[in-house]
């Protein structure tokens, strides 16, 4: 018997794969971690699943112009067929229609390798042979993407550079968490980790005497150990609860006005709006208990609490994935400055804690490893999040950050990396969408609900059948990824894959640079280790990098403060705003005139929330968080994430006099309707989760029932989540608004079919008449 240990990296950690003869059997989590994931259990069973893609296909039906179903049969096609075919249709879509015509569709999920990263490489092929329609953005922070650069000047504190765990832990005695702290978030990042750390600094912030109140519909939100004062809250109504706080602090003289005077601009008019006197409605702590749900002399207890010691305000990036998402974002940093903490040791405010890994903690200023990527010559992208608006509605146009675009018409879909049959909304609306396109190239490694919905699908490598360098700005590590195995199948990397188009259409060498797949990943490496130089780090050189399997960069000297410097001298360190200070009241976004986002943050109510009209009709508010068995949809198939199920179907968290009401037992499969789709779920009985509200995981591979009018069958929430952005500024997902009714299915459970390969058949030869439109 043959055995290797071989490093690598996923989104969930690092590992060591163990190898035997040439099959992985096991994956060592990495010696420095000190909270491995258990989702590293569930990639031998992936690497080697029935699911894998072994041949390029196609699907039947596709040269007819027949309707794409996700139950489809393929074909298997020789490689050289397939990369023919792929090559005459782009030329074909550009010939005819434009660049404009193909949409790069990617979601950068698929490897932590930074190399074999499925969006970087998409971008790189499709720009340098003329262009595409891009993305902007992305579901994860997309409306704070757009807002922050507005009010702060930058968006980075919401990719994880906020004040760091030390001085949290020296300073902060109070932590405000809005949307909690979710352990199961912080199993992953992007780029991979060499280590886990919420857990462990949430423990020295509990041991350092720090009191947290979480601020969330669900208990859950926060471990058990932080003893947290759990203060439940209506879906989408924090801006709300912070808008009264924010009055409590004006009307007592809590606010620090000296702050406010120096640091920031619009404070006037911010305060004009909460006391009332712009529109007659002071948001008051009344005002807000009606709305939220929390009790008036709580919320002023807790303005005060936070005006009377060091305190902390972070927010996860889920309160911003709804409608209105801007405003909670807005609120929580104009509560922060009129509390005067930005600028200091463990105060201020943070986003994405309980979000994902890595936030806070200590880390020189350095990006993570990446593959270079050349300019977009077609000049063109959208939102996002407005992938279906783009396919139903060519030629429309639609407001995005102060301009007015217009959707292109999209005859070519080209995604390698990603599920937008997890992430995007109204999945229903998606299917409809995903008709428009003539053509649909899928590169995957399994036969997931995108792949089935390909038309020419292309099976890619796992990480584990490729050599890769992998890391993250939000992790000290860099990481080697060595290949542990040959590839699975006939599958290819999609950096090859891609050469050899390019190759087609003449222009090999532009993409490749010259470089092999080593050759790309020691400049990977270097010039990592050039930037880390550049601050008198030294890093071993490539040779013994690889050899070791990791480098480490050394902890910072001084702990980092979010906005030290700017708080120090406004003047000399001012912000990449207008104003150059903090914007609590934009002329800019005033300027655009948008009615969904208002100059300062204020209380919009959304079209759905459980104080509205339509929850007469739809009284259970959906709310969907990172499953703790996978990475988003990724791993759906192993037997960690199906050993969550139960009857097969994703469970969903139901508060028990909702669950009595509606008849409803624990174990019971019920159905989730809105007028947008249904599907079917497990019923949990949780006490845990606040009356009117359902707590359920997205990533079930999407099932749809081939039937007119039956539910999807395996529990994919965004059949009934709302596809519209979150206002005209940023056009982010609003995923979280969502209202829904449940009740128990009497009829007989239709079978889960997501998990049997789809029917694929030999070779044969292929019509590639395209000239359908």
């Amino acid at each position: 018997m043959t055995i290797a240990r071989v490093p690598s990296l996923a989104h969930w950690g690092a590992f060591t794969a163990i190898v035997e003869n040439g099959r992985v059997v096991a994956c060592e989590p990495f010696a420095q971690d000190e909270a491995p994931s258990p989702m590293l259990d569930a990639i031998p069973e992936m690497v080697h699943s029935p699911l894998r893609i072994r041949k390029p296909a196609i699907r039947d039906g596709w040269s007819d112009g027949a309707p794409r179903t996700g139950h489809d049969s393929f074909r298997e096609i020789e490689w050289e067929e397939a990369l023919d075919l792929v090559t005459s249709e782009i030329q074909r879509v550009r010939g005819a229609y434009g660049d404009t015509a193909i949409f790069g569709g990617s979601y950068g999920w698929s490897s932590a390798g930074r190399l074999h990263h499925a969006r970087s490489l998409v971008r790189r092929f499709l720009f340098q042979g003329g262009g595409c329609v891009d993305q902007f953005g992305n579901y994860s922070w997309g409306a704070a993407q757009i807002l922050l650069p507005h009010v702060i000047g930058t968006y980075q504190p919401v990719t994880g550079r906020v004040t760091d765990w030390v001085s949290v832990v020296k300073h902060t005695k109070l932590i405000i968490a809005f949307g909690g702290l979710r352990l199961s978030n912080a199993q992953v990042t992007s780029g991979g980790a060499g280590g886990h750390f919420l857990r462990g600094w949430l423990h020295r912030a509990k041991a350092a005497g720090i009191k947290f109140v979480m601020i969330s519909p669900t208990k859950s939100d926060a471990p058990d150990f932080l003893d947290a004062e759990w203060l439940p809250i209506r879906p989408n109504t924090d801006t709300a609860l912070m808008l009264a706080m924010a009055h409590t602090l004006f009307t007592e003289g809590l606010d620090d006005t000296e702050f406010l005077a120096r640091h920031c601009v619009g404070a006037d008019r911010f305060r004009s709006y909460v006391l009332g006197e712009s529109d007659g409605t002071p948001k008051d702590a009344d005002w807000a208990a009606a709305i939220c749900g929390i009790d008036a002399s709580r919320i002023r207890e807790l303005a005060r609490s936070a005006a009377s010691t060091n305190s902390l305000l972070t927010c996860t990036w889920s309160l911003q994935r709804a409608r209105h998402g801007e405003q909670p974002y807005w609120a929580l940093i104009a509560l922060a400055a009129m509390l005067g903490g930005i600028g200091l040791p463990g105060r201020g405010f943070a986003f994405g804690h309980g979000s994902l890994n890595g936030v806070g903690v200590p880390r020189l200023p350095l990006p993570g490893p990446e593959l270079p990527s050349p300019k977009n010559p077609a000049k063109i992208g959208i939102p996002a999040a407005r992938v279906t608006d783009m396919l139903l509605s060519p030629g429309e146009t639609y407001d995005f950050n102060g301009r007015r675009e217009t959707y292109p018409d999209i005859r070519m879909i080209y995604w390698a990396g990603g599920n937008p049959f997890h992430h995007h909304q109204d999945l229903n609306r998606l299917r409809r969408a995903w008709q428009k396109p003539q053509t649909i190239v899928v590169h995957d490694s399994w036969w997931t609900p995108t792949a089935r919905h390909a038309d020419i699908v292309l099976p890619a490598t796992t990480s584990l059948e490729r050599n890769d360098v992998g890391g993250s700005s939000r992790d000290p590590f860099i990481l080697a990824m060595r290949q542990a195995i040959p590839p699975v199948g006939e599958a290819q990397s999609d950096y090859e894959i891609f050469r050899q188009l390019a190759a087609r259409l003449g222009y090999e060498q532009t993409f490749t640079e010259g470089r092999d797949e080593m050759g790309w990943c020691r400049l990977i490496y270097d010039d990592f280790r050039a930037s880390a130089a550049r601050q008198s780090v030294t890093l071993p050189d490539f040779e013994d990098f690889w050899d070791a399997g990791f480098a480490v960069l050394p902890p910072p000297e001084n702990d980092f403060v979010l906005f030290d410097a700017f708080r120090r001298d406004p003047e000399r360190n001012s912000l990449n705003t207008p104003s150059g200070k903090i914007e609590l009241t934009s002329d800019t976004i005033a300027g655009f005139g948008y009615d969904d986002c208002p100059p300062h943050p204020a209380w919009l109510p959304p079209e759905e929330w459980l104080g509205g009209e339509l929850a007469r009709r739809w009284p259970l508010h959906l709310l969907t968080h990172q499953p703790a068995g996978r990475l988003h949809s990724q791993m759906d198939p192993a037997s960690i994430s199906r050993g969550e199920k139960v009857h097969e179907r994703e469970p969903v968290r139901i508060n028990p006099a909702d669950a009595k009401a509606r008849g409803i037992a624990s174990g019971d499969v019920i159905r989730l309707f809105n007028d947008r789709g249904a599907c079917l779920a497990a019923a949990v009985i949780d006490d845990n989760v606040m009356p009117g509200v359902l707590l359920m995981a997205t990533g079930a591979w999407f099932d749809p029932d081939g039937a007119s009018g039956r539910p999807e069958r395996h529990g994919n929430p965004n059949v009934l989540t709302r596809d519209v952005g979150t206002s005209r500024l940023a056009q982010g997902p609003s995923a979280l608004t969502a209202l829904v009714e449940a009740e128990r299915w009497q009829a007989a459970l239709p079978a889960v079919q997501v998990f049997i390969p789809p029917v694929v058949r030999a070779a044969m030869p292929v019509n590639n008449d395209r000239t359908h439109a």
